[in-house]
């Protein structure tokens, strides 16, 4: 469906365009099964060998899971995609199906909190370690990597930070190290940026922000580009025997057709399959309710938030904002030139005190305090002391956490509505 607009992909994508073959629903019906059968025996061992592909088992592979794993592939341009139980666990089996112990990855420092402590406290734990440097430092990034280094990190807008990763940049280091370029782009969904069209291999998202768009389920996804040559040496997991599929050997022995997309069968075969991580079926369907709106809904986040972040920056009450668009204009311009997103964050003068008040007092009709974003509703959070209140103070200091910020996801409401929310908390 390549020849369509990106609206279009978003209501139609990865499903049969007369319906389902057994009953001609037209929406997507959600299946909700243990297992498949098999016609016969010959068919079975087919597709358990990887010969054939098909339905084997629910933990595998899902119908309703698999139009949700296509739409978004198409919706970003990859070649294939994966559905997982949240977007922690794409993270965590995106790096864990390219590295193994004594391997090491470089990432980002100006992570969401999870990841940072996934990143800090838990891989290491697995032998993998991270080598964290500051967003777009890139001669940092070159110091960092050595013949260990498996692949290369970034959130395409941070979180809760809000700095934008120049991506070309970090694109261009990846090649040159011949490394994958795994980017988190949860804060810019396929309307506002397609990182593999900037050189990312891999996309995670966690669907249960602006994809799903309503906090009504978890989950996430890992979008492959297809366009990785795994068959480097360095890549051991795709290059030496697997003993779990009688060594094969994904960079090298899967059928021609099925090679560019060999870390997304292996994330299917060995990550999911293996070790449980599947996303249930009638969450996929509540984010297929989603991703049909999603470019109307993401349009009107960003506008609503540019005026949010206009506004707070002309309050009195108000330090410092930061919002994409106004913070860095020239990477604004070149990777979010359709909207820069829902998010807005600020500094309350007064500092964390004054920070937590204003989230207490805004905690009303409009705005929830809560631990989400990408919501059609307003939500707002106080980091430092929820999300991110695992990291230790120099750690949130470098991911741009300070005491005073608050994290505002701003929703679909009215705008004059959100405005005098915010100026009767701020009162």
């Amino acid at each position: 469906m390549s020849k369509f607009h990106l609206e279009t992909l978003a209501v139609h994508a990865g499903q049969n365009p007369k319906g389902d073959p057994a009953t001609y629903a037209r929406a997507v019906p959600v299946y909700r099964t243990t297992a498949y059968n098999f016609r016969d025996s010959k068919h079975g061992a087919d597709l358990f060998g990887l010969r054939e592909l098909g339905n084997i088992y629910a933990r595998l592979m899902n119908p309703t899971n698999d139009v949700l794993a296509q739409r978004i592939a198409a919706l970003e341009g990859g070649a294939a995609a994966q559905t997982l139980a949240s977007g922690t666990a794409a993270i965590f089996f995106t790096v864990t199906n390219i590295a193994r112990a004594g391997d090491e990855v470089v990432a980002a420092d100006n992570l969401y909190g999870g990841t940072f402590s996934q990143f800090d406290a838990i891989l290491p734990n697995a032998g993998i370690k991270v080598n964290f440097t500051p967003v777009n430092d890139f001669a940092a990034v070159e110091a960092a990597i050595n013949e260990r280094t498996r692949l290369l990190f970034v959130e395409s807008v941070g979180n809760p930070a809000l700095d934008i990763a120049d991506l070309d940049g970090y694109a261009a280091i990846a090649r040159k190290h011949h490394l994958p370029l795994v980017v988190d782009a949860t804060f810019t969904p396929p309307p506002l940026l397609r990182a593999i069209d900037h050189g990312a291999d891999l996309v995670i998202h966690s669907l249960s922000k602006w994809i799903g768009g309503h906090g009504a389920g978890i989950g996430g996804v890992v979008v492959d580009a297809g366009k990785f040559d795994w068959t480097d040496p360095k890549f051991a997991l795709y290059n030496e025997p697997d003993a779990g599929y009688h060594g094969l050997r994904f960079a090298h022995d899967l059928p021609d057709p099925l090679k560019p997309v060999a870390f997304s069968l292996r994330l299917l075969t060995v990550g999911i399959r293996n070790q449980g991580p599947t996303l249930a079926p009638d969450a996929a369907w509540i984010f297929l309710q989603g991703v049909e709106s999603l470019p109307l809904r993401i349009a009107r986040h960003s506008e609503n938030a540019l005026a949010v972040a206009k506004h707070l920056a002309a309050h009195p009450k108000v330090a410092w904002v930061k919002y994409p668009s106004l913070s860095q204009p020239e990477l604004a311009a070149k990777y979010l030139p359709n909207g820069a997103g829902g998010m807005v964050v600020f500094g309350v003068k007064g500092g964390a005190d004054e920070a937590r008040r204003f989230a207490d007092a805004l905690n009303g009709e409009i705005f929830s305090l809560l631990a989400n974003v990408g919501d059609a509703k307003s939500l707002v959070i106080h980091p430092a002391s929820t999300t991110h209140s695992q990291l230790s103070d120099e750690d949130l200091r470098k991911g741009g956490v300070l005491p005073e910020l608050v994290r505002l996801s701003i929703g679909i409401e009215h705008i004059d509505d959100i405005l005098a929310e915010l100026d009767r908390a701020l009162g």
